[in-house]
């Protein structure tokens, strides 16, 4: 099993979560996204040139949440989703409001877009950053405290929503986004950043980490 990641790819980042938690042990394969190596070679293991991907076998998946599914089918202890139907899709509106909502508008090939063609300095770069950041964690707070705690998104364990959460908080704070107003999102990054699996799969700890 390997999986191909970037250590700064927020969705790389999930799966590297998914699996520490369930404790497999998948090689990891750096792609450069700064050196454009997800625009060569590694166009034959995924078409869009995104990471991560995550080969088991003869077999390729892509896209974050695909991937986590997968091994969530696989590999089902521990659960990355509550037992029922209602919980469930909770935690997927939780996750999707970040892997559907903030993350495509902020990854990379938007901001290289924002800067090279449409013009964009830095500073109006890190202005939309942060805007579409805001607007998502103001909605995703309200949701955990209607269905969360203190210190995980929804209910009293780890589930996909805060393997999304943490990675966007990460970015968030090296965006420099003000994240006072989402008090009880700070709080459960906190807590489930002192895991193991979550510790593990920091950025900043990854093997091609700058």
């Amino acid at each position: 099993m390997t999986l191909y990641t970037y250590f700064r790819s927020s969705a790389s980042f999930r799966v590297r979560i998914a699996l520490n938690l369930k404790g497999i042990d998948a090689d990891q394969h750096a792609v450069s996204l700064l050196k454009g190596d997800h625009r060569k070679d590694f166009l034959s293991l995924n078409p869009q040139g995104f990471l991560p991907a995550y080969r088991d076998g003869d077999a390729v998946l892509t896209q974050s949440m695909a991937i986590i599914d997968y091994l969530e089918d696989c590999h089902p202890h521990p659960p990355l989703y509550p037992e029922t139907p209602l919980a469930r899709a909770r935690v997927r509106a939780m996750a999707q409001v970040i892997a559907c909502d903030i993350h495509p508008l902020n990854n990379l090939r938007v901001l290289k877009y924002l800067k090279g063609e449409l013009g964009l300095d830095q500073d109006g770069i890190n202005q939309w950053y942060r805007h579409w950041i805001m607007e998502g964690f103001a909605a995703l707070e309200a949701m955990v405290a209607d269905h969360g705690g203190t210190q995980y998104c929804f209910g009293e364990q780890v589930s996909v929503a805060d393997l999304c959460l943490v990675p966007q908080m990460w970015n968030a704070r090296r965006f420099e986004t003000d994240l006072s107003p989402y008090p009880r999102l700070v709080a459960i990054d906190a807590h489930v950043s002192t895991l193991d699996a979550f510790a593990k799969a920091m950025p900043e700890v990854q093997p091609d980490a700058l």
